[in-house]
Order: structure tokens, then sequence, then C-alpha cells
């Protein structure tokens, strides 16, 4: 029986070697992940991620679950929120990123629990949480509807799903952001992380990952009501934000 398949970039490999293949790229760049973010994105990620957490509006106690959560920015951001009395998870598949994250956060002094898990399985009970962060990871899992539907599971009635993702952009803008995604982008990565082909890989699945009509739509057919999607920075980012009823 032959395998399913599924994108890596522009690669169509195997959905049982996709894993691994996103692994080897993040194992790759983590020591130089937050470097690059400010590089790439010219700063704009931090007012992406600022976005986010005034949209999110956390009181003291909440629980927040941060999926994909990387170097731990986000999760840093919440913490200030939820305060002492909140519960904040950092989460992510690939052990490299998330120890960076995890050091970052005791580093600051942040009380915020780590565990090693993949999206489309959460180890977490049903009805727990407040709120959902996905930022920048949703397009390098291999079956998005799986992971979309682990998300609603773990949240509580009336809890949110935060996706914080790559989206399309303007189309008055496309040439120009083609023209650095695919020739500056790997350059930058070349130069400063020693590694074009992940930022290459990067940007290959950028321009594969669901535009924001059609992730709102795989949003919706997960269970999430009243999903709609703030374009930032002319679509090169959308937050889309989903509801458990």
């Amino acid at each position: 029986m032959s395998e399913s398949k599924t994108h890596f970039g522009y690669q169509t490999v195997d959905e049982t070697a996709k894993a691994s293949k996103v692994a080897e790229v993040f194992h790759s760049v983590a020591s130089n992940y937050d470097v690059m973010n400010d590089l790439m994105s010219m700063g704009m990620h931090r007012l992406w991620k600022q976005f986010l957490r005034l949209r999110a509006g956390l009181r003291p106690g909440a629980r927040v679950l941060d999926i994909a959560g990387g170097t731990g920015d986000i999760a840093s951001l919440l913490a200030k929120d939820v305060g002492p009395s909140g519960e904040i998870w950092l989460t992510d598949i690939n052990g490299s990123m998330l120890a960076i994250g995890r050091d970052r956060l005791l580093d600051e002094g942040r009380a915020v629990a780590t565990a090693q898990c993949d999206a489309e399985k959460l180890p977490f009970p049903d009805a727990h949480f407040d709120l959902v962060t996905v930022a920048f990871g949703l397009r390098n899992m291999t079956h998005k509807d799986a992971a979309l539907t682990e998300m609603r599971r773990v949240l509580k009635t009336g809890g949110r799903l935060f996706v914080l993702e790559f989206s399309k952009v303007a189309q008055p803008l496309q040439p120009f952001y083609d023209f650095y995604s695919f020739k500056l982008l790997p350059f930058m990565g070349k130069v400063v992380a020693n590694d074009a082909e992940s930022y290459q890989y990067l940007a290959e699945s950028i321009r594969m990952h669901p535009d924001q009509e059609t992730l709102k739509q795989m949003m919706t057919d997960a269970g999430f009501a009243r999903v709609d999607y703030h374009n930032l920075t002319a679509g090169v980012v959308a937050l889309h934000i989903g509801t458990k009823l």
C-alpha cells in the first residue's frame, strides 16, 4: 500500500517523512531563529505578536496553550497578562526550539510550563484552556485539520483559537514579495545562519499555506464558530480567530 503524500515546501513527500524533514529545518535554524525573525520581518513580527496580545485581552488567571511556541516570545507576552494565578503552557514538537524558549523564559523569571508534543495529538484534557495560540507553526503541520480539531478539543466552551500565520499578500505587492522571499531570504539565511536551504523551505512553505479564506473555512469545518481574520501588513500575515461554542 503506497504512502499518502503531502507538501514539504514545493516538494511532494510521503506524509511519514514530512515531520522529520520539518524537524531538520528547525533544528538547523533554532540558534539563529530570533535574529533571523528580526531581519526577515524588519522587526514587524514583534508588532504582529503585540496585536495578537491586544486582541486576546487576557485577564489574570486565564489558562493559555501556546502551540509551536518555539523560542517563547508569545508565551512571554501572554504570561504578563495572566499573571501568577494564570497557567501558560509553551509547547513545540521540536526539542531544539523548545529548549531555547524554556531557557529564555527561565531567564525572564516567567513561570511557564513546557512540553514537547505533537499538535495533532495534544497531551491535555478536554475543555481546559481559555485560549490556544499558534504563531507561524500551522503551515508546518502535516494534518492541519487534525491539529485544528485537537485545538478545539482542549478549549473550554467560549474559549478562542488564535492562528497568526503568513498568508496571501495584496496582489500589487506580489512581485516584490516574491523577489524578497525567493532571492533575499535565502541569501540572508546563507550569510547570517549559513543555511540557505532551510530559509528556501520556509519561503516555499509560506506559499503552500492556505490563503485567508481557505483557512477560515478550515477552522469552520473543524467546528469553530464566529471565525474571522485580520490582515496585517497588507496580508503578509493574517490573524485568524475562532471560538468554541
